[in-house]
């Protein structure tokens, strides 16, 4: 841990309440009068949590920014509903280690997010293997019964090229895989050191899925960086 950040103590107890009053107040001006709000019991939170848990988890941690990217977007709200921080490979395109706290409580994460056209066909050549596809279809139901969420399901059946029957046809349908827990606004613990304990023990849970995508996925090619599906 740096010695220059203070050690992790818990979320601020305004953080749930800040972020409950942005969803009714997605403005400029709500967000520059309670500055002080985010940055004190969100931001620097993240910032000390990142610096604890690097020894661990990697030093190319990151908290993300809270303005929200409208240039293609209908919606026009400036700021995002949740905070959040990644660390790992610090690219939501690569397998990392994520945590959000929102207006409903805390959210922790592992896995890719989305996944660029590359890094799909080593995804599912690696399912399609007995062996790696094996293994992670053991490591998908041993998480599952821990009380995880497996989530980025996105097909219908199988993807071009691979039998409807195959026998990891759920895992085929993936086009991207995360797995998580949440806790809510009511865990009391969110706002104390154990909010440490929570989030590094979800994250040494999941960590045999980043392991895997790490080994059969991998970083996106450099040429196919922007094409994200």
């Amino acid at each position: 841990m740096s010695d220059q950040i203070a050690p992790f103590e818990g979320f601020g107890d305004q953080a749930i309440s800040f972020l409950t009053k942005l969803e009714s107040n997605n403005n400029r001006d709500f967000f520059n009068a309670n500055r002080d709000v985010y940055d004190d019991h969100i931001r620097e939170p993240l910032e000390r949590l990142l610096a604890e848990v690097s020894d661990e988890f990697g030093d190319s941690g990151k908290v993300f920014r809270p303005n929200r990217d409208v240039r293609f977007s209908k919606d026009k709200s400036p700021y995002k509903l949740n905070a959040a921080a990644a660390i790992g490979d610090n690219d939501d395109s690569c397998a990392v280690f994520y945590v959000q706290i929102g207006a409903k409580g805390l959210f922790v994460a592992s896995g890719i997010y989305m996944m660029t056209r590359d890094q799909l066909q080593r995804f599912y050549a690696a399912i399609d293997d007995d062996t790696s596809g094996g293994r992670l279809e053991f490591i998908v139901k041993k998480t599952r019964t821990k009380g995880a969420d497996v989530s980025g399901s996105g097909l219908k059946t199988a993807p071009r090229g691979f039998d409807k029957a195959h026998p990891r046809v759920e895992l085929l349908r993936h086009k991207s895989l995360t797995v998580s827990r949440e806790f809510g606004r009511d865990s009391d613990w969110i706002f104390s050191r154990e909010a440490l304990t929570k989030v590094t023990g979800v994250w040494r849970e999941t960590a045999p899925i980043n392991e895997w995508l790490t080994q059969h996925v991998g970083h996106p090619d450099p040429v196919d960086e922007k094409q994200r599906r």
